[in-house]
Formats: C-alpha cells, structure tokens, sequence
C-alpha cells in the first residue's frame, strides 16, 4: 500500500477504459490530471460525484486539467453507468486493483460490524510534472468537485 503525499510520484498507471482503448498517466504528461477514486459504479454517492465532475467538465478543460473516475469495476460496466446517466468524464477500470493499490485507496472497511476490503474515496490532483500536487482523503461529495476545480485552476493560474 502507497503512501503518497504532496511532492511523492504519481504512480503510473495503464488501464482500459470506458469505450474501449485503455488510459495511461504518461497520456496527460505535461497539464494537470484529476483522478476521482470511488467504490462502485451506480450507486449513489458515486453516481453523484461522477455527475458532480461531469457538470464542471467544460470548466476543467478551461484550466487545462483533465479528469478520470478509476473504480474497480468493469470497463463494460462502466460503459452502462456512462450511458445511463449521460456521464462525460472518462472512467478507468482497476478490476486487478493495482493501481487502487498504488495510490494506497484500497483500504479494510466496515459497514454494520463487518469488515472488508474496499476504495476509500479519495482524490488525488496530479501536476503536469507527474507529482501528486493536492490529496483529498475520505471525500464527503457535496461540494467536493466544485473544491478540486478551484484547485486545478490555482495550479495553472
């Protein structure tokens, strides 16, 4: 499990995607990369913050900054999620968890006494160098997408 902090590499990354294809760091090299961590396609506070990020899209490629939703689901379930609720931000797929690993978000939970393993929702902003510039851990949604872009915005101001 990583601990990464403000300055540390963003780990690198290859992973498919929603609509086929796969998705890498090394794509954004050079502006800012927002990736959004979350446990599950299609349930609420998920489904919430990833249409959170959708309605602020236009506004982050106006920073420059690109976003990523990475769950470990499917890409083909992913492609639903995207289709049912008109979402526009890419999503990766991490059914290995290797890359949830590396960022040090798949972490033991527990709901109603039962402990088990699961994403941590947390998101990280990534500089155009490729270092982690800002980490929000254990993400509440309201007002969480609109607080990342003010973030970006700072970064290439």
């Amino acid at each position: 499990m990583a601990d990464l902090t403000i300055g540390s590499i963003a780990p690198d990354f290859d992973l498919p995607r929603d609509g086929g294809g796969r998705v890498k760091l090394a794509d954004f090299h050079g502006k800012p990369l927002v990736i959004f961590f979350y446990p599950k396609d299609d349930t609420s506070g998920c489904t919430t913050e990833s249409l959170a990020f959708t309605a602020l899209a236009e506004d982050f490629a106006k920073a420059g900054a690109a976003v990523i939703g990475m769950s470990p689901d499917s890409a083909a379930c992913h492609d639903r999620f995207i289709k049912k609720h008109k979402l526009t931000v890419a999503l990766a797929a991490d059914e290995e968890k290797t890359t949830l690993e590396a960022y040090g978000v798949w972490k033991q939970k527990s709901m109603y006494g039962r402990s088990y393993m699961g994403v941590e929702r947390t998101t990280f902003l990534i500089r155009g160098d490729g270092t982690v510039g800002t980490i929000w851990q254990k993400v509440k949604v309201a007002g969480h997408a609109e607080a990342v872009l003010a973030a970006a915005q700072n970064l290439t101001r």
